[in-house]
Parts: structure tokens; C-alpha cells; sequence
């Protein structure tokens, strides 16, 4: 009778874990729990007051790359990926370009034009040498223009506020064109003992 009981408590335990599991929201990426002990999930990032946060994920429970991201950023990013073209030095507008993406909030990635392979390839990709340059999807945008880069950011669907999570890194710039890895330089040859050297010709002659 006793054993029977056993079973039935674990069995309303793992069917409550179980329950719980399929109410958290599929885009729930933070559990918050306050201090009253209250648990709550979210997919924003939540206050730095409203308690003790932890990334999840419906899955694995764990946090996945993209998952430090709110929805409604990840859904913008995975349909138009946004990509700014720059100059690595005495380009203003590509500064300018850089702050305005970063303040907004907005993921992107940099490629940088620092030698004439990464000329060409701007060339070849946007029919003209110019930067910064904003690709959104598939859409080109030559020249800084503000006005014109939030619109067409509105239009893909990035919040107009930055909702990225504290501490999110930008990803480092990288030359349009990959430069392939030097290679490594052959070890120097192990100098020979001293009992595996000839031996010195005798004194007045020559050898070749």
C-alpha cells in the first residue's frame, strides 16, 4: 500500500513538470523569478530590479545564440538580414552609418573595404565603389541617409527602440574579401651532434 503511494506522488510530479513544460510560451527566452519567489517568463529582456533572470529555451532549457533576442528582433534579422559596407579608415558617413545601426538596435554585420580584392567585390556587388553602404535583405542602400535607412528598417519589421539585451556584443568588422590563412613557416632543421659532423679535412688541402 505504502509503495503504491510512492508511485502515485512521483507520478503527479513528473505530470506537473510535464504540465509545465508545455504551458511555458514557445517564445519565452528569460525566467524571471522576483523577489516574492513568483516565477514568470518572458521574451523580453527584463528589468535589471525585476529579480533573479535566466535564458531559457522551450527545448533544451539552455540559451541558444539567437535566443538573447527578443521575438520580435529575431523574426526582423532572420528575414532581412541587415549588412553595412565601410571603409576601414578617413570614412565619416561609414562612423555615422555604424553609431545610427548601434543606437537603433539593430544586429548587423560589417564588411570592410581595405584592399583592392574587397574594391572589386564592392563593385561587382553594388555596381560602384560607394560607402557606407546598407543592404536589408536583398534591398541596397547607397549613402548615409537616415531618414531613408529607418524607413526602409521600419518597413522590415526592426523596432524603431533598440531591444537589444545588456552586454549584447556586435559582431567584429571582417574584409569583404576573406584573406586566406598564411602559411605555416617550415621548423629550422635540428642542428647535427657534434659526432654526426664530417670530420675537418687536414690542414693544407681542400675539399668540395
Amino acid at each position: 500500500m505504502t509503495a503504491s503511494i510512492a508511485s502515485l506522488r512521483i507520478c503527479r510530479l513528473m505530470f506537473g513538470a510535464a504540465a509545465l513544460a508545455l504551458a511555458l510560451p514557445a517564445s519565452a527566452l528569460y525566467k524571471v523569478v522576483g523577489p516574492d519567489g513568483k516565477v514568470t517568463y518572458t521574451d523580453r529582456p527584463p528589468a535589471p530590479a525585476a529579480g533573479r533572470v535566466s535564458p531559457v529555451n522551450s527545448r533544451t532549457g539552455t540559451a541558444e545564440p539567437d535566443a538573447v533576442l527578443p521575438l520580435e528582433l529575431r523574426q526582423a534579422a532572420s528575414r532581412f538580414p541587415v549588412t553595412l559596407y565601410t571603409q576601414t579608415s578617413g570614412c565619416e558617413p561609414c562612423d555615422d552609418a555604424r553609431a545610427l545601426l548601434r543606437k537603433r538596435g539593430i544586429p548587423f554585420s560589417e564588411r570592410q573595404v581595405s584592399s583592392a580584392e574587397d574594391g572589386e567585390a564592392l563593385q561587382k556587388l553594388s555596381g560602384g565603389r560607394e560607402t557606407p553602404l546598407l543592404t536589408i535583405g536583398a534591398q541596397q542602400l547607397k549613402g548615409l541617409q537616415p531618414e531613408t535607412w529607418n524607413n526602409y528598417l521600419d518597413l522590415a519589421g526592426y523596432p524603431r527602440e533598440s531591444r537589444l539585451p545588456p552586454g549584447y556584443a556586435f559582431a567584429a568588422p571582417r574584409p569583404l574579401v576573406e584573406r586566406p590563412a598564411a602559411p605555416a613557416s617550415a621548423p629550422a632543421p635540428a642542428p647535427r651532434p657534434a659526432d654526426e659532423l664530417p670530420p675537418p679535412p687536414p690542414p693544407g688541402s681542400i675539399r668540395f
